[in-house]
């Protein structure tokens, strides 16, 4: 018990009391103790020559080129999505106008009557069929069944 406190004495103090006095070869043990001691906890601290903040800002840097590209793949993302149902508005647009046109263009067959147009045409405007001698028959040599008059008709 006295030597546990005496060493606590030392410890504390340097000085011991008594009669015992350590060798000088201890406290050099306790000073390289000590050193080493010291030497590993620099070796973890951080230095004091490092930017504390190039950390940060690299990570901040990162997080902002993240939030970056993020949204813009969102506005992408929306973009098309406002793109396709736009198209598909457009579509339902055109089918509808289709049908419609279908619709008049029947209608407007159904109501003309070749017979009744043939009669105005004899009665009312004086329309007679060619006779054989009035045709003049050309061959169509680009094959589209369309001529054009470039030139007057000969009469023979």
């Amino acid at each position: 018990m006295k030597d546990s406190k005496r060493n606590a004495s030392f410890r504390k103090t340097g000085y011991t009391h008594g009669s015992v006095a350590y060798s000088t070869s201890v406290r050099q043990k306790q000073r390289r103790e000590s050193d080493r001691f010291r030497e590993i906890q620099t070796q973890y601290r951080p230095r004091k020559d490092s930017h504390p903040y190039g950390h940060m800002f690299i990570l901040m840097m990162g997080i902002g080129i993240f939030v970056a590209i993020t949204v813009s793949f969102v506005s992408l993302r929306s973009k098309v999505t406002n793109s396709v149902n736009e198209i598909s508005q457009l579509q339902s647009q055109l089918h509808e106008l289709k049908q419609s046109n279908d619709e008049a263009y029947n209608k407007a067959n159904s109501n003309v009557d070749l017979e009744v147009i043939k009669k105005i045409a004899i009665e009312e405007y004086g329309m007679t069929y060619a006779n054989q001698d009035q045709v003049i028959t050309y061959s169509d040599e680009g094959g589209d069944d369309f001529v054009r008059q470039k030139h007057a008709i000969p009469e023979n």
